[in-house]
């Protein structure tokens, strides 16, 4: 089988290749844009509007495709997607980021249909493969894209002016919301589960492995469908403020039952954690700031840069080896890149909250995130493009 063939075989392999090119992509032309070489995209909306849509319904639409594009049939016990159907939902992703790229040379409604196709046709996917096995917990899912759908459409109405100027901000926030609550769900399905296969694998006895109170689950299930539909309704500052606090404490109390500290040692699992620890912190920094506690551009920065980019690193990563037969042990530069993640989340943070570091700390984030994707794709390039290996996974 060639590389193109295979590259659309597997869900994971075309999506999962497509994000890391376009984290690299995107943060580059960032990265150019505010150091003042580069215009940014010159035929779209404003480089930070661009920036800011594309790292959330470009970048983080790619690696969701990818990961229920894989997971799904697992879930429900049936066959992947055909290769001319993820041919055709990569095409449609593709096609939305040209269509953003050239928004100012192209009409509005067209650039709005273009780029609002692909969620519809993954979701009615997932819905055919989900209804072959449908349990609550996993037909779920489905609202989430229906969010994040909404979301974006919030953005191409704002930018058509068929709204008022706040709409697509509403949109932008719902959206990153959107992603935070799908990975609270799926985060708190495998970061306890394969931590606690790891341990059983290592003798550690079950007294010691993850654990949640079915409470603080249904407590941050509720919250993660809720603050989405908050935030894009506009609800008063104490009510999303309120919800984003209760949100990440509720992280931090998941948290310390998982048993995080027993993975120092194992990068690939240590990653997961440190996401949603992210989340946590990021929760808390956006919730403090409603009630006018430091800025909400801080807490909306951790929450994009360590919260989706690390989780869907630590992913993507993770689903990489194991769907090509290699073993489940991380690549020192991929690793390196968990750090690096990490460390461009908290700068990006301290840069909003000390504004005399603020250029500098964008320039070297910015450089952080390319130095990530760029080692994710060197370190999981022949998972991703070549043949499945045969050895049992690790």
């Amino acid at each position: 089988m060639g590389v193109a063939n295979r590259l659309f075989s597997e869900g994971f392999r075309v999506f999962f290749l497509a994000a890391g090119l376009y984290a690299l992509f995107t943060g580059l032309v960032w990265e150019l844009f505010l150091s003042g070489i580069g215009p940014g995209p010159a035929f779209g909306p404003h480089p930070v509007m661009w920036h800011a849509h594309e790292m959330i319904f470009g970048y983080a639409s790619a690696a969701i495709g990818g990961f229920f594009l894989t997971a799904v049939p697992s879930w429900t016990n049936t066959q992947g997607a055909r290769q001319g159907f993820i041919a055709l939902a990569a095409g449609l992703w593709l096609a939305g980021r040209l269509a953003v790229w050239y928004a100012a040379a192209l009409p509005p409604l067209l650039v709005a249909a273009v780029d609002l196709a692909f969620v519809p046709v993954l979701a009615l996917k997932i819905l055919t493969q989900l209804l072959k096995r449908p349990k609550p917990q996993n037909v779920m899912f489905l609202l989430f894209l229906v969010y994040l759908w909404v979301a974006n459409l919030l953005v191409h109405l704002g930018w058509m002016g068929l709204a008022d100027e706040t709409t697509a901000a509403l949109g932008l926030r719902g959206g990153l919301m959107t992603l935070c609550g799908l990975i609270a769900v799926l985060g708190g399905r495998v970061t306890p589960a394969f931590t606690r296969n790891a341990m059983k694998r290592a003798g550690v006895p079950e007294a010691d492995w993850p654990r949640s109170p079915k409470l603080v689950e249904r407590v941050s299930l509720v919250l993660a469908l809720a603050l989405p539909v908050l935030t894009m309704a506009s609800a008063p500052d104490w009510l999303i403020g309120s919800a984003a606090l209760l949100f990440g404490v509720v992280q931090v109390v998941r948290l310390a039952g998982w048993g995080g500290i027993w993975c120092l040692t194992q990068p690939i699992l240590l990653a997961l954690h440190l996401g949603m620890a992210m989340l946590a912190l990021g929760m808390i920094l956006t919730g403090l700031a409603r009630f006018g506690i430091g800025h909400e551009l801080a807490g909306l920065h951790v929450l994009g840069i360590g919260c989706v980019g690390g989780m869907t690193l630590a992913v993507m990563s993770r689903a990489a080896l194991g769907h090509s037969g290699r073993a489940l042990i991380a690549p020192r530069p991929m690793a390196l890149g968990y750090i690096l993640i990490l460390l461009a989340a908290i700068l990006r943070w301290a840069g909003t909250e000390l504004s005399m570091f603020y250029l500098p700390a964008l320039l070297t984030t910015g450089g952080l995130w390319i130095a990530a994707f760029g080692l994710f794709l060197f370190a999981l390039w022949p998972a991703l493009t070549g043949p499945r290996q045969t050895s049992p996974l690790g």
